[in-house]
């Protein structure tokens, strides 16, 4: 990746919490039975494999799960969590399978932390290259929240609770399609500072992309849930499969 965002030691640690209080662990049961129905029980690939999250509970359901990540802090979590995934540093616009999965993942919009539209691509053709002859690529992907901006600029109020505040401040680059955030987390006396920089991606513009690589929409849902993708939602779910097949 160019401008690599790394979840460093002190955010690593703050992750789990961080997530929980967005409800992404409540929600990760329920990725992971989306999921198992796809992989049918093989191998799954996770892009940013994280701590975890979803990794954990997909591997209890019996799918074999395996995962890269640019972050030691994170892959460090993950291996106290537990020895049954194996997780390697890797950089998942450009990475190259040492075998075939029957489904490779990546949630969260993480696939967004890719800055431009070639690592996307990029991506895009390493996961159809890993892929079982019917494999299938499975992207969770925030629709672009270019709502309320004001000369290109928005802060907003993402959380609230008796203790945690999240002030989440944007500045949107249009010419890249870039938006940089900094999350602001106050909670109790302290402030920590939480950086991203994402290159939104429309859905039409990501299924482009996919067929540059070989790879074709099987199925999109607007959540792990299977509802409708329609134009409320928030995000989407999409599943490509390799054409031709």
């Amino acid at each position: 990746m160019s401008e690599k965002f790394v979840y460093d030691e002190n955010l690593a640690s703050t992750y789990e919490k961080y997530t929980r209080l967005l409800g992404k662990v409540a929600e990760a049961d329920e990725t992971a039975a989306f999921l198992e129905r796809l992989s049918k029980g093989g191998v799954a690939l996770e892009l940013g494999i994280g701590n975890g999250r979803v990794a954990v509970p997909l591997s209890e359901r019996g799918v074999k799960v395996e995962g890269i990540d640019n972050s030691d802090s994170m892959l460090k979590l993950l291996a106290e969590r537990t020895d049954l995934i194996k997780g390697w540093k890797g950089d998942i616009a450009r990475f190259r399978a040492e075998k075939p999965y029957d489904l490779v993942y990546c949630v969260y919009s993480t696939f967004t932390l890719l800055s431009t539209r070639e690592e996307q691509i990029a991506c895009l053709r390493s996961a159809a290259e890993a892929l079982q002859e019917n494999g299938l690529v499975v992207l969770e992907v925030r629709v672009p929240p270019l709502d309320g901006l004001i000369g290109g600029q928005k802060t907003t109020t993402t959380f609230v609770d008796h203790e945690n505040t999240f002030v989440n401040a944007v500045i949107h680059d249009p010419v890249n399609q870039n938006l940089t955030s900094t999350i602001l987390w106050f909670s109790g006396t302290s402030v920590r500072r939480l950086p991203q920089r994402v290159r939104y991606v429309y859905h039409q513009e990501l299924d482009t992309m996919a067929e540059c690589v070989g790879l074709q929409l099987a199925e999109r849902w607007g959540d792990w849930a299977s509802g409708a993708f329609t134009n409320e939602s928030k995000s989407h779910i999409s599943v490509y499969r390799r054409t031709g097949l």
